[in-house]
């Protein structure tokens, strides 16, 4: 009899333990590249999505897409492999041993615990479903649902304690449809069902269908960081040598300045005249004629560039004449093979490593649109951003371009009211320059990060940048109540003010349009945090 008890009491135990002890591990293989990507049928996008990760189909065509921060794929090596790798995944969540069974609908503010949850029928997300992975970092979240998958408007997956959306899988036995403004999280794989996602909805994860269209619309999807994700670093960063010393040089051609522009480094050139720059506006050299500095840069630019031009690329991007748009790239070698406009916004992501570096080749001319910009996040610097351009350079007024740009063989104009993070420099061509502002400093770091806090994190906003909603995550329950946010825009005007009223809560932010935000924290009315935020509505 006490032996009975001690097997039962004994198997109680292990039931009741996390999955994560058990070293339960689902092995994506090659599909872990994807972030859209099914075996039989076709992946669509409609409208502007921003994708970080390989998309593609084994059998079916690609409609619609721009450009994605990873790989198109069809019906190819790449395809095949996923598709092998997709099903040995899709077998082992089927036949991972269920530790929990749930009902139908998922949210309304629970929690859940590390496991495997068994819902027998279709299923349905509300709300906020909050995952905790108590401090676990290998905490592993396995929900087999029985049939289909749906969410309503503006409902989230919160990740509480450690949990990581690298460890939480979505077994679905039908039709996936995540509405409008969803925040989800993990691998969700389909099985002989379609999985579309609606306009505004954010994944940070994978969709998956083993037999079944793709469809998205104007939604922000991510492969997600960890659990064994490489850290991108990017390529090997060119030494300047001498020209890291110049904000603007050309190696042959006149360099000319009208109004009043502000530059930080040399200018100057190899062979032309220097003209219309300002002494006093200049923390550096004005080399009104060639001298020994401006030969030694002109030599050393070469190297430069012949180091950028040999790089070969990890990515592709598509669609030159698109360029922007909000599109979030990260530490790589990407080709745009044709002339290139940048528009509206670029987000260059480091996640999180500072000296991830980003080489942008251009087979063309480059120009800008009227207030286009580069905006670094998540710790990225303007010294780590190298732009390779073979044609003519147009940066137009009020656009802010971060990184040193090399141009070969092209006129340079750069147009009032822009700003350089960085340096412009060509091989042979003439430059003009009319009130701009030009920063070259080897520390320049002027992007935005997730945190950007002057104190210790206490709280967590993200995604960042957001969408129609941001999860608000304070790492001491004790201070439920005491924290109080403020959100200003760039004017300085108050946008949001809230109490933070749960650890983990959803503050809604389709009302604040596209751009830079600026956060505080305060309790007791002393601000104890403070950050920068990105809204790509």
């Amino acid at each position: 009899m006490k032996t009975k008890l001690l097997i039962a009491l004994s198997t109680l135990f292990l039931f009741l333990m996390p999955v994560s002890t058990f070293g339960l591990s689902i092995n994506l293989g090659t599909a872990a590249d994807f972030v859209l990507f099914t075996t039989v049928g076709a992946v669509g996008n409609t409208g502007i999505s921003q994708l970080t990760g390989n998309v593609g189909t084994n059998s079916g065509s690609s409609t619609g897409f721009g450009n994605v921060n990873g790989e198109m794929h069809s019906s190819d090596g790449a395809t095949a492999t996923c598709t092998s790798d997709l099903l040995i995944a899709y077998n082992q969540l089927n036949s991972a041993v269920s530790t929990f069974s749930h009902a139908p609908l998922l949210g309304d503010g629970e929690t859940l615990v590390p496991g495997v949850y068994a819902i027998a029928g279709n299923s349905k997300l509300d709300l906020n479903l909050k995952l905790d992975a108590k401090n676990d970092p290998n905490a592993v979240f396995i929900l087999k649902i029985g049939g289909t998958f749906s969410s309503n408007v503006n409902s989230g997956i919160v990740l509480l304690n450690g949990a990581k959306a690298c460890n939480v899988y979505w077994k679905v036995e039908g039709l996936v449809s995540l509405a409008s403004g969803t925040s989800m999280k993990g691998t969700v794989i389909a099985n002989n069902a379609a999985i579309t996602i609606n306009s505004g909805a954010t994944l940070e994860g994978r969709a998956l269908s083993i037999v079944g269209a793709v469809n998205i619309t104007n939604v922000l999807a991510y492969t997600p960081i960890g659990c064994g994700s490489p850290t991108l670093n990017g390529p090997k960063a060119p030494v300047l040598a001498t020209t890291g010393n110049y904000a603007l040089f050309t190696a042959k051609g006149t360099l000319t300045n009208s109004g009043i522009s502000t530059i930080k480094g040399d200018v100057g050139s190899n062979l032309g005249l220097t003209t219309g720059f300002d002494a006093l506006n200049v923390t550096g050299i004005v080399h009104s004629i060639a001298d020994g500095s401006t030969a030694q840069c002109a030599i050393d630019l070469l190297g430069v560039y012949s180091t950028l031009n040999l790089l070969a690329y990890d990515i592709e991007l598509l669609y030159p004449a698109q360029f922007g748009n909000n599109l979030v790239l990260t530490p790589h070698t990407y080709l745009l093979n044709g002339s290139t406009v940048l528009t509206d916004s670029l987000y260059l992501d480091a996640q999180g490593n500072a000296d991830a570096v980003f080489v942008i080749q251009v087979t063309g001319a480059f120009a800008t649109g009227t207030h286009a910009k580069v905006l670094l996040i998540n710790g990225a610097q303007a010294k780590n951003v190298y732009w390779k351009v073979d044609g003519a350079v147009s940066l137009n007024d009020f656009s802010v371009i971060c990184g040193t740009i090399i141009c070969n063989n092209g006129a340079v104009q750069i147009t009032t009211g822009a700003t350089i993070n960085g340096r412009v420099l060509t091989t042979n061509g003439s430059f003009a320059t009319t009130a701009i502002t030009v920063l070259n400093s080897s520390n320049i770091q002027t992007g935005l990060n997730s945190t950007d806090v002057n104190a210790t994190n206490v709280l967590s906003i993200t995604p960042n940048p957001f969408r129609s909603f941001a999860t608000i995550t304070i790492t001491d329950p004790s201070k439920i109540n005491s924290y109080n946010l403020k959100i200003y825009n760039t004017l300085g005007k108050l946008v949001v003010d809230t109490k933070v009223t749960e650890q983990s809560m959803t503050l809604k932010t389709g009302n604040l349009q596209s751009g830079i935000y600026f956060y505080r924290v305060s309790d007791n009315n002393k601000t104890i945090q403070s950050g920068k935020l990105i809204s790509q509505q």
